[in-house]
């Protein structure tokens, strides 16, 4: 058996001062959604509305009459001893210190296995360096050596190279 629900439903608007009737589906999303932002905004102290007042709750703090600083601080406030902030604990834009060290290792366990491989790694290195684009069989050219024996020896380098990198 289904309950009907005669009973009216209205939201108060603090700006214009004014009562508004609403659905009751309506009410019960915002109501539902009203009360767990205030209860959020109560855990962190920022919220002391006494329970008689909670109707005039409309998620907006920052004119509610209620609201008070709670645990937010800023960013340039001293912690613990006083030397440092929030803001020196932020993330700097651009690569993390732990990758840039990974990458250089990554890039220098390469080269020593290049170097293994070929005895001419750095005059392959110092060409690429130069142009990156630089194919094969202009490398070739500038070693000496035949362009198809080269292009076999570097597809075998660059097999051997994957591996170290775990592809």
């Amino acid at each position: 058996m289904q309950i009907k629900d005669n009973k009216t439903h209205r939201i108060y608007d603090r700006n214009l001062k004014e009562w508004f009737e609403v659905p009751a589906d309506y009410y019960k999303e915002y109501d539902r959604e009203r009360t767990a932002f205030r209860k959020r905004m109560q855990d962190h102290g920022r919220c002391c509305c006494p329970r008689d007042k909670w109707w005039l709750c409309d998620m907006f703090c920052e004119g509610c009459e209620y609201r008070r600083a709670g645990d937010l601080l800023s960013l340039d406030a001293p912690e613990g001893d006083g030397s440092v902030t929030l803001l020196d604990q932020q993330e700097a834009d651009g690569p993390r210190m732990e990758d840039v060290i990974a990458d250089r290792d990554l890039l220098a366990r390469l080269i020593k296995r290049l170097r293994g491989l070929d005895p001419d790694a750095d005059t392959i290195l110092s060409l690429w360096q130069e142009d990156s684009t630089m194919s094969d069989r202009a490398i070739a050219k500038a070693l000496g050596r035949p362009q198809r024996t080269f292009a076999d020896q570097m597809k075998r380098y660059r097999t051997e190279l994957r591996k170290i990198r775990g592809f």
